[in-house]
C-alpha cells in the first residue's frame, strides 16, 4: 500500500494551537483507540473519521491515509513532558527506567497502543520511521541520567549514554516481543543491574 506525503511538519517543528491542536489531539486519540482496539491491521480512515469527528476529506487532505495518521499520532506522543528519573544514583535511575518499561507493558490497557504501534512498524514503512524517531528522541532525554551520574564520578565521560539506556531496556523488549515471555519487576531489576555492571567493566565506553 501507498500514499501520498501528508503535509504535516517533521517531528520538532512547533505547530500551531487552539482549533488546529485540538482537531490534531481528536484525531491521534482517534487513532491509538482504534490502535488498541483493532491494531494495525484493522485500523481504516473509516474508524479515525468516526471516532474523531473529522471528515474523512480531511483526514485524507492533511494526513495522506492511514500511515500519515499513525506517523503524526506517534510525533504527537513524543511532544510529551515525559523526563527520565532522579533518583539520586545511576544504580537507582537505570532500575527506575526498567521498572517503568514493566508497567508501561504490563497493564493491558496502557500496553495496547504503544504495542500496536510496534506492530505497526513491521507493516509500514513511515510507522517504522516514527516510531525509531520517538525511540530515539526518548533515548536522548535519557543522557540525563548519564550526565548526572558521570557529574557524581558514578561514570566516565566516555560512557555512550545512548548505548546505556538501551541496553537496560533490551532484555524486557526481547521477552516482550520476540520470545513472548512475561516480565516483572524482578527481571527489571536484574536487567538494570546488568546494564550497570557493563557500564563498570567499560563495555559501553565510546571507541
Amino acid at each position: 500500500m501507498t500514499e501520498s506525503t501528508p503535509p504535516t511538519p517533521p517531528p520538532g517543528t512547533r505547530r500551531p494551537g487552539g482549533r488546529t491542536a485540538r482537531t490534531r489531539a481528536a484525531v491521534r486519540d482517534a487513532v491509538l483507540s482504534g490502535l488498541a482496539d483493532h491494531g494495525y491491521p484493522g485500523l481504516t480512515v473509516e474508524y479515525v473519521a468516526d471516532h474523531s469527528g473529522v471528515h474523512k476529506t480531511t483526514l485524507y487532505r492533511r494526513w495522506g491515509g492511514l500511515e500519515g495518521l499513525v506517523a503524526d499520532a506517534l510525533d504527537l506522543a513524543g511532544e510529551d513532558t515525559w523526563t527520565p528519573p532522579d533518583t539520586g544514583s545511576l544504580e537507582g535511575d537505570l532500575r527506575a527506567l526498567a521498572h517503568e518499561v514493566v508497567d508501561a507493558f504490563t497493564d493491558d490497557a496502557a500496553a495496547a497502543a504503544p504495542t500496536a504501534f510496534i506492530g505497526a512498524a513491521f507493516q509500514s514503512e513511515r510507522a517504522e520511521q516514527a516510531l525509531r524517531a520517538f525511540y530515539a528522541e526518548r533515548f536522548t532525554r535519557c543522557e540525563a541520567v548519564v550526565a548526572r551520574a558521570v557529574a557524581r564520578g558514578e561514570a566516565t565521560a566516555d560512557v555512550d549514554a545512548g548505548a546505556l539506556v538501551r541496553a537496560v531496556s533490551a532484555p524486557l523488549m526481547l521477552r516482550l516481543f520476540i520470545t513472548r515471555e512475561p516480565i516483572d519487576g524482578e527481571l527489571a531489576d536484574q536487567s538494570a543491574a546488568a546494564a550497570l555492571a557493563a557500564t563498570r567493566a567499560g563495555a559501553f565506553t565510546r571507541r
